[in-house]
């Protein structure tokens, strides 16, 4: 049975702040979500949460934290490089009737598939100056989730759903889409941070395809790099260093003188399996 857990029975989030001395680092993408409001939405927007291991990444003073132990779910794993908030923690962790772990840690070093079991969710706030490379790596593994719901930059998140033609899209675009179905949630203004960044930020979730376009990571990695670093090329031009560009867009039925931005995530996949056939990848 989960202990109903009252977000606002602690310290107000400022105070806790104010108390620890917590000001935001720069170096490590911080920037605080202090309205218990909108961090209860991005929990509640997560889903079903019964039973499931949520993981968030870089906590901070606890905002989304809080509203996390409020939900359904079975315990709060949260990852945090900055000591400074491990100690602020130590409150919520108290109230947390045992529900939450507290990982002091680099969360690009940490596989979350390893640190809790499952059913597994990931919920969180991501520090701005990670967190593609942290999406990409879950995104290999998106099958050990039960769904990825992130915070991220609008121009990135506009970047993860963006369609074939627009100029949004790109590498991160079909890398996100052949591995998983992704949905913009909502936004949120700058203004609701502290301090408040330049941008405006987007609240996406991810789940597993149940169907992906079979394709070898590495290869797909290397079909989209060649194809978006010159992609105002033609692709029989821009996809040269891989070798044969004509034959290997005739094998993937790609028609060489699009370009990378008007191919569907499908056909990059065709293109990785016309590479991995002919060196041999799996």
């Amino acid at each position: 049975m989960i202990v109903v857990f009252d977000p606002h029975a602690l310290p107000p989030l400022r105070d806790v702040i104010a108390r620890h001395g917590l000001d935001a680092r720069k170096s490590l993408g911080q920037n605080f979500l202090l309205d218990l409001n909108l961090t209860g939405r991005i929990a509640r927007s997560a889903g079903d949460l019964r039973g499931v291991t949520v993981v968030e990444v870089g906590p901070g003073p606890g905002g989304l934290t809080r509203a996390l132990l409020a939900t359904d779910a079975a315990a709060v794993v949260a990852v945090e490089r900055d000591s400074r908030f491990v100690r602020a923690l130590q409150d919520v962790v108290e109230a947390s009737a045992g529900r939450l772990t507290i990982v002091e840690a680099d969360a690009l070093e940490v596989d979350p598939v390893e640190l809790v079991p499952a059913p597994r969710a990931i919920v969180a706030n991501l520090p701005y100056n990670v967190a593609t490379p942290l999406l990409l790596g879950w995104l290999k593994r998106i099958d050990a989730f039960a769904g990825l719901t992130l915070m991220f930059q609008k121009e990135v998140a506009d970047r993860l759903v963006a369609q074939p033609g627009s100029k949004s899209y790109g590498r991160l675009s079909v890398i996100a889409q052949w591995r998983a179905q992704a949905k913009v949630l909502f936004n949120l203004p700058a203004k609701a941070f502290t301090p408040p960044p330049k941008v405006e930020s987007t609240v996406v979730q991810f789940t597993a395809r149940p169907d992906p376009e079979p394709a070898d990571w590495k290869t797909m990695e290397r079909v989209t790099a060649a194809a978006f670093g010159q992609r105002r090329k033609m692709l029989r031009q821009s996809l040269k260093p891989l070798g044969d560009a004509e034959a290997l867009l005739a094998e993937a039925g790609l028609d060489g003188t699009a370009r990378a931005e008007e191919v569907p995530v499908a056909g990059f996949a065709a293109l990785a399996r016309a590479v991995s056939a002919r060196t041999g990848a799996s």
